[in-house]
C-alpha cells in the first residue's frame, strides 16, 4: 500500500501578509508535524512586536485550532508581545496552521475597504 502525504506534510503552507497602515509585512510558514502539531515560523518582519510573537509562538496543535480566542495560543502570544488588536498576523497564522492539516483550502482573504460618498 502506498501512503498518499498531503502537500503540507512536504512543503510548508506559506502566507505573505501585508498588515496594512503598519507597513511591516511579514512571511508566515506552517509545516506540518508529528503528532497533530504544526510548526510555525514567521519571518521578514521588521516589527518588534510581530518579533516577539515569533520568539513565542512555534507551534500549534489540532486542538488549538478550536480553541476560544482566550484560549489560542496564537491570539495569546500575540497579546502578549503587544502586537494592536486589529493586528491581522494571528488570524493569518491560524489559516496557515489549518491548510497545513488540511482542515481548510489555501485561500486567499481579503479585507477591503469601500469608499463611498456621504451624502443621501
Amino acid at each position: 500500500m502506498v501512503e498518499r502525504r498531503s502537500q503540507a506534510e512536504t512543503h510548508p503552507v506559506c502566507v505573505n501578509l501585508d498588515p496594512g497602515i503598519c507597513g511591516f509585512p511579514c512571511t508566515i510558514e506552517a509545516t506540518r508535524a508529528e503528532n497533530r502539531t504544526v510548526l510555525v515560523t514567521i519571518r521578514d518582519s521588521e516589527c518588534e512586536h510581530i518579533q516577539r510573537l515569533s520568539e513565542s509562538l512555534n507551534e500549534i496543535g489540532l486542538r488549538d485550532l478550536f480553541a476560544p480566542i482566550s484560549r489560542n495560543p496564537a491570539f495569546i502570544s500575540a497579546e502578549r508581545a503587544g502586537c494592536h488588536p486589529s493586528c491581522p498576523i494571528p488570524i493569518a497564522i491560524m489559516k496557515a496552521v489549518e491548510a497545513a492539516m488540511d482542515m481548510a483550502l489555501p485561500r486567499d482573504v481579503f479585507i477591503r475597504f469601500n469608499y463611498r460618498e456621504r451624502g443621501g
